[in-house]
């Protein structure tokens, strides 16, 4: 299961092939900790990431970003976290969203959500509109 967020964000349906924005794409490479962003399928901008441990994995598949926060507290068990910045949700609780609490992108470390440095998730932000499709590999 995933991590609480407290938050005012309420989970909503993936939108409909017809509601995504056409051209852009998010592509995370579970086995590379890798994510990539492409438009008219050239990539734009990619990064390192931490995904899910393997007890807390991150959930392989197609989805979509159906609610962005620009900042947030996110909970769970055994911890608190306070101004978790570029939060972009795909799937349920699952997010990708900026991380100060370490600096180890390139290995799994979350509870499943996609963590990057900040300033690659601001970008990611401000790129990738509510409809963007994520594809999560192994």
């Amino acid at each position: 299961p995933a991590p609480s967020r407290t938050s005012t964000a309420t989970p909503s349906p993936t939108p409909h092939l017809a509601e995504r924005p056409p051209g852009k794409t998010i592509v995370i490479d579970l086995s590379e900790q890798t994510l990539t962003a492409y438009e008219d399928q050239r990539a734009v901008f990619s990064a390192l990431i931490s995904a899910g441990q393997a007890h807390t994995p991150t959930p392989i598949g197609e989805f979509a970003i159906y609610s962005k926060i620009r900042s947030q507290t996110m909970s769970g068990p055994g911890y608190t976290l306070p101004n978790v910045q570029f939060v972009a949700y795909f799937y349920s609780a699952y997010a990708i969203h900026g991380t100060y609490w370490h600096d180890n992108f390139g290995h799994p470390m979350s509870h499943g959500c996609v963590n990057m440095r900040n300033m690659d998730a601001e970008w990611l932000y401000g790129w990738a509109p509510i409809g963007t499709p994520v594809s999560v590999r192994q």
